[in-house]
């Protein structure tokens, strides 16, 4: 999706904009890097056994290189009443379409939630499909002025340590790296 001038002060307010900026650009996939830190990674405490030592990714490593707020209430909670998310209406799978130039502001809401699913989904907690948005951030999406008040980096570190957890599991054959993390150089 573009990132458009008109959803950045969204973005902003929500503490995601600066991850909307980070791209290929800046990351590339290393996958021997990724493999090394994978097959170092130790599920029972939660760090890397380097030659040098042990370390680990932080909050603070989140926090500073990601931008993202660590204050706040929790990232939980699953999808119960989708009667609730609807506006005026119009089903929540409807906001996530084009937006044209002349948009009202409504419709720029509208896209706005689009690009923060998307980043939700694909950038901080992806899955292997890399594609699909899932409806759990619909909640979230539906109150955009309520964004700003969870702790998206604290989520985004339990599910990098959710995924290093199960590829540590030797039955597992293919890891999902979320985009932000690839490349990132937190100890």
């Amino acid at each position: 999706m573009i990132l458009h001038d008109r959803i950045m002060p969204y973005l902003d307010s929500a503490g995601l904009l600066h991850v909307a900026r980070l791209n290929d650009y800046w990351f590339k996939l290393d996958e021997p890097l990724i493999s090394a830190f994978v097959e170092r990674w130790r599920p029972e405490t939660h760090t890397f056994h380097m030659p040098f030592g042990e370390c680990t990714v932080t909050l603070q490593d989140v926090a500073y290189q990601f931008g993202l707020p660590v204050d706040g209430f929790p990232v939980s909670g699953c999808l119960s009443d989708f009667e609730q998310l609807m506006e005026g209406g119009k089903p929540a799978w409807q906001w996530l379409r084009v937006m044209p130039n002349d948009a009202t502001d409504s419709m720029v809401q509208v896209y706005a939630r689009g690009y923060i699913m998307m980043l939700l989904s694909m950038m901080l907690f992806g899955d292997k499909s890399g594609a699909r948005v899932h409806l759990r951030w619909l909640p979230y999406v539906a109150d955009l002025d309520g964004l700003e008040k969870y702790s998206w980096g604290s989520a985004t570190l339990s599910w990098l340590y959710r995924c290093l957890c199960r590829v540590a599991n030797r039955n597992v054959k293919n890891l999902y790296v979320p985009p932000v993390f690839i490349g990132s150089s937190s100890t």
